[in-house]
């Protein structure tokens, strides 16, 4: 007679990643951007540089938009963390600093660029660039600026929104149209914006 089993079964919640698997696809389609650009990335060339058949990604992400935004998603928490300490004007200088820096040389901040660049003519990236990525950023970056206020840190002359709009949203359009990006800029932007006379 077979013993019974106490323990009890546990429930699968569909296929289980192999974690070196998913990292060799996140590395193979942040270096393929990098290396090719945003229309020559495929499905298929990830699988082949990340060593893994096709299926094996279809069943992890529906496109190659969901791989970026993965990969964006974790690099930028490691690279770009939004400031979580009592911001002050400085605080937000460095993050504004930071991201420049992100944009300009990290593999990830090309991403964003070409996922930025695809929401602008693919409504399906732009709701899943939003509800994964830029929604979340935003609510963080805003909270960040609101205590800053509260704290009598800085004194912008715009909503929380607005002033985010013009200091991200200047910096964004430089490296996209591929200008360099001074660190004047980052100071007439925080001494305009956040500390008005």
């Amino acid at each position: 007679m077979p013993v019974a089993n106490s323990q009890p079964r546990r429930a699968r919640s569909g296929p289980q990643r192999d974690e070196a698997a998913r990292l060799a696809v996140l590395h193979a389609a942040d270096d393929l951007l990098v290396e090719n650009g945003f229309g020559a990335l495929t499905v298929e060339a990830i699988a082949r540089r990340a060593g893994v058949a096709k299926q094996t990604i279809y069943r992890w992400w529906s496109s190659k938009i969901e791989i970026l935004l993965d990969t964006l998603i974790a690099d930028s928490e490691k690279s770009l963390p939004v400031p979580t300490e009592q911001p002050t004007a400085e605080t937000i200088r460095g993050y504004l600093r930071g991201f420049v820096r992100f944009l300009a040389n990290d593999p990830a901040g090309k991403v964003l660029l070409a996922v930025i660049a695809e929401a602008q003519h693919n409504p399906g990236t732009a709701e899943s660039f939003h509800e994964r990525y830029a929604g979340p950023r935003r609510a963080r970056e805003r909270d960040m600026l609101t205590r800053a206020i509260e704290a009598d840190e800085i004194s912008p002359r715009l909503d929380p929104d607005a002033t985010l709009d013009a200091l991200i949203g200047s910096i964004v359009y430089c490296a996209l149209m591929g200008s360099s990006i001074a660190p004047a800029l980052i100071d007439a932007l925080v001494e305009d914006l956040l500390r008005p006379n």
